[in-house]
């Protein structure tokens, strides 16, 4: 594995980090406590690391690794004004598992009217939204995070035996304003 980059190995502010990650939950009515620890990117492991490691969209990364197009499923969707959330898990294959599950907060005010109408329909992944509307985007990785087998988000991927699992916290500017905030986990393999 070569080494990354330093802008996409931010040192971890990790209390910092994991109070985004409790603030992001509590907007959508979550109280516990996430049970993850912030990590430095070049601890995130293969495979995962080529996976969460890098300035891309996760539905472009996922689908070149799975070789299939993503499905989008919200499992909890919340507005307030021009701020709107989705808890969500994207969805592969024939057997349609799990291969990401997280959360995104946009404002929406930040993308094209035709965008928004996309993206509160909530039946696309967010990435393919905004490459499709050529919304001039940058993501930036904020935090990585391994999350233990007991978090509940690691219970959204159905596995037989929990296992740890690794993420990133992210920002996407739009335009060059800060527009998404993102938790991406994946799936152990």
């Amino acid at each position: 594995m070569t080494a990354a980059p330093p802008d996409l190995v931010p040192s971890p502010p990790s209390r910092a980090a994991l109070k985004a990650l409790r603030l992001m939950l509590a907007w959508f009515g979550v109280a516990q406590v996430p049970q993850a620890r912030v990590v430095h990117g070049a601890e995130v492991p293969a495979p995962y690391h080529d996976l969460l490691v890098h300035h891309g969209h996760m539905t472009e990364v996922l689908e070149r690794h799975h070789g299939a197009p993503v499905r989008v499923q919200p499992y909890q969707i919340h507005q307030h004004g021009e701020l709107y959330g989705r808890r969500l898990d994207l969805r592969v294959g024939a057997d349609d598992r799990v291969i990401m599950t997280g959360l995104m907060i946009i404002n929406l005010a930040t993308v094209p009217a035709a965008a928004r109408t996309r993206i509160v329909a909530a039946r696309e992944p967010l990435g393919r939204i905004l490459i499709e509307h050529r919304v001039l985007r940058r993501v930036a990785p904020d935090a990585y995070l391994h999350f233990s087998a007991a978090d509940p988000l690691a219970a959204r991927f159905g596995l037989r035996t929990p296992r740890d699992c690794w993420g990133r916290l992210a920002t996407i500017t739009c335009d060059g304003a800060p527009a998404v905030d993102l938790l991406e986990v994946v799936r152990p393999e």
